[in-house]
């Protein structure tokens, strides 16, 4: 199989994604070797004009001629004037239909402004019905046996026995037989009102001549026994709450605002919400109120809305993915969310100029609509980006070293080569093949940690007196960093036999 093209793909991937870098980064110095362009500079098969040749593998290592590489074994790579300038870099329509890259439009929607959260639903608690005796007696049988258990409307609780309603309607029932006027009837109901009995009890008592001392408690509304009080033959007391009744129809979500969005939230804004088990369940409401308190736990602000449940789909206690928009739309920049690039300390893409150049742009992102990201800052509608094939430079090393720095914030501390000790270093053996002020040649074993097996190839010093006692022949051990300038040596000691 034929792999030069490609090799020379790869290569010629490598040289544009490092033009970009240096096109994002203006003013980062170039290395001693780097010569101007001369206007005679130019290719003799193509007639192209050539800024300079450089090593794909050390893109900052600049040369005025063509020529093997003194750190590869292999050719000097050409890097033309109208590939790209200060301001990006042009890559080769071919390679970008081999590499799959895709372009999209950054557009305008019209999308109400809003944010993500989670939500736990929970009883609403204005709708809870108190179940209390107004009383003193004793339970002799109750019919809600334990908490969370589910009752109809009107079905009994509790059955109290209240004895103290005795004598009152003993004391009334004698006058009525007596034959007594109607004022001291009339007293006589009075004192049975007094004593919290229903008038019901009042107009059967008439009916039937019986008194009644068992008061059944019922329930006023469908849902369940949230609180049960109270047991089998015990006794209650005038205030004292038995149980308390909650219904379903309606229920509260709580909705936990992160503490960065706090400011965001404001009451009547619209709210969608999905259970997390079927994201096709989905319930709306307006926030009715903003909770005082940010929780020390999990630093988040909670919102409250009442969510209609009247099928019985919902239950206290389910999560609930939350999206929180305002009530008017507006309209606002997206591009596809996989455009973006976010290195943790800002958030780029990569634009397509008019002229077909490529650059980093940093961007200001909102909050994702869909599969798309909101814009809102760093870009114009109608501009092109690349919405993918920008990983293909192996997300994380080829982001660091083709586009250095893209999450630096120090101008200053971008111009300046990379510290040693910043880089990682790499260890192995070899056979010192020349000296030079500027560098080393060694024919060295293989280096796993970067995928390199043996070969020659010239390793920069730090300074023309480093190594002094290192001569041409010798087997060393050696160590050596990546920088701005190529590989350069850490550590040069001799050792004995052959590498």
């Amino acid at each position: 199989m034929n792999h030069q093209p490609l090799v020379r793909a790869v290569s010629a991937l490598a040289a544009g994604v490092a033009l970009l870098g240096a096109g994002y980064l203006a003013g980062t110095h170039h290395a001693s070797s780097a010569q101007p362009a001369t206007p005679d500079r130019s290719d003799t098969n193509t007639g192209r004009k050539v800024l300079y040749w450089h090593d794909p593998m050390v893109p900052n290592q600049h040369f005025d001629k063509p020529g093997k590489s003194p750190f590869m074994d292999m050719q000097l790579q050409p890097v033309y004037a109208d590939e790209g300038g200060s301001n990006g870099v042009k890559v080769d329509p071919a390679l970008q239909q081999n590499l799959g890259i895709r372009y999209a439009t950054v557009r305008r929607v019209n999308a109400p402004d809003g944010f993500d959260a989670i939500g736990t639903t929970q009883f609403d608690e204005s709708t809870a019905d108190v179940v209390q005796s107004r009383v003193t007696g004793y339970i002799d049988r109750l019919y809600a046996s334990a908490p969370m258990q589910r009752i109809e409307k009107g079905a009994p609780i509790a059955s109290l026995y209240v004895p103290d309603w005795l004598a009152p309607q003993e004391e009334y029932l004698a006058l009525r037989r007596s034959g007594m006027d109607g004022s001291l009837l009339a007293a006589a109901r009075a004192r049975m009102k007094a004593f919290s009995i229903p008038d019901g009890f009042a107009a059967a008592l008439d009916r039937t001549g019986q008194a009644q001392t068992h008061l059944t408690l019922t329930a006023a509304e469908t849902g369940v026994v949230s609180e049960l009080n109270a047991r089998e033959g015990a006794m209650v007391t005038p205030g004292q709450t038995i149980a308390k009744i909650t219904g379903l129809a309606k229920l509260w979500l709580i909705v936990e605002i992160p503490e960065s969005l706090a400011l965001q939230a404001k009451p009547g804004m619209n709210v969608d919400a999905s259970v997390a088990a079927d994201a096709t369940q989905h319930f709306s409401g307006r926030i009715r109120e903003i909770l005082p308190g940010i929780s020390t736990d999990s630093r988040t602000l909670q919102a409250r809305l009442e969510i209609d449940n009247t099928q019985g789909k919902l239950t206290p206690g389910m999560l609930m993915r939350v999206r929180v928009s305002s009530a008017a739309p507006s309209q606002q920049l997206v591009v596809p969310s996989e455009a973006v690039i976010t290195t943790g300390k800002r958030s780029l893409v990569i634009v397509r100029n008019d002229d077909g150049e490529m650059q980093p742009v940093e961007v200001t992102i909102g909050h994702d609509i869909g599969s798309d990201t909101v814009i809102t800052q760093g870009l114009a509608e109608g501009q092109q980006v690349v919405a993918s094939g920008q990983f293909l430079i192996d997300s994380e090393a080829s982001l660091k070293s083709a586009l250095p720095r893209l999450d630096g914030n120090d101008s200053a501390a971008m111009a300046a080569p990379a510290s040693a000790t910043a880089a990682p270093a790499y260890e192995t053996t070899g056979k010192v093949e020349k000296v030079t002020d500027s560098s080393i040649t060694l024919s060295h074993q293989p280096v796993p940690a970067l995928h390199w097996g043996p070969m020659t190839m010239a390793f920069g010093k730090a300074a023309p007196d480093a190594f002094a006692d290192i001569h041409a022949g010798e087997t060393v051990r050696f160590a050596f960093q990546q920088t701005d300038h190529g590989y350069q040596l850490t550590k040069v000691e001799p050792v004995g036999g052959q590498p």
